[in-house]
């Protein structure tokens, strides 16, 4: 008779390679998946005017560079110039946002002026453009 320790070890346990072609196909299906931008669909079209009314307000840039010189997107322009552009826009535009960009070397007095001048339109919704910490 044949105790259990005789009993031959040739078969091989495949429980340890079945987990990891599981995980291996987990992985595959995850970056073939995140790889996927979206699906392309043929959108309906909308009239004209449903598309004016739902465009978003044009944040305008008011940029002090270190030479001094104001630009209202990148158009150069002067103080008074700035006020009569921005009473403009701010006449088709009651919400107009403004983001005032200064360079870190400017002269405080400059940085003050535009926003006197944005006082005195009537804009509020002002953001002054900063570097986040590094």
């Amino acid at each position: 008779m044949a105790s259990a320790d005789d009993k031959s070890f040739d078969d091989i346990n495949v429980t340890p390679m079945v987990d990891l072609y599981l995980v291996l196909l987990l992985i595959f299906i995850i970056m073939t998946t995140a790889g996927v931008q979206g699906v392309k669909v043929n959108l309906p079209s909308a009239s004209a005017k449903a598309a004016q009314k739902m465009e978003a307000p044009k944040t305008q840039a008011i940029t002090i560079d270190s030479s001094g010189s104001i630009k209202l997107n990148t158009v150069p322009v002067t103080l008074s110039d700035l006020e009569s552009k921005l009473g403009q826009l701010k006449a088709t535009n009651p919400e107009l946002p403004v983001v005032v960009r200064g360079d870190r070397t400017n002269q405080y007095q400059l940085i003050m002026d535009v926003l006197d001048v944005l006082g005195r339109t009537g804009i509020t919704q002002i953001g002054l453009a900063t570097q986040p910490p590094k």
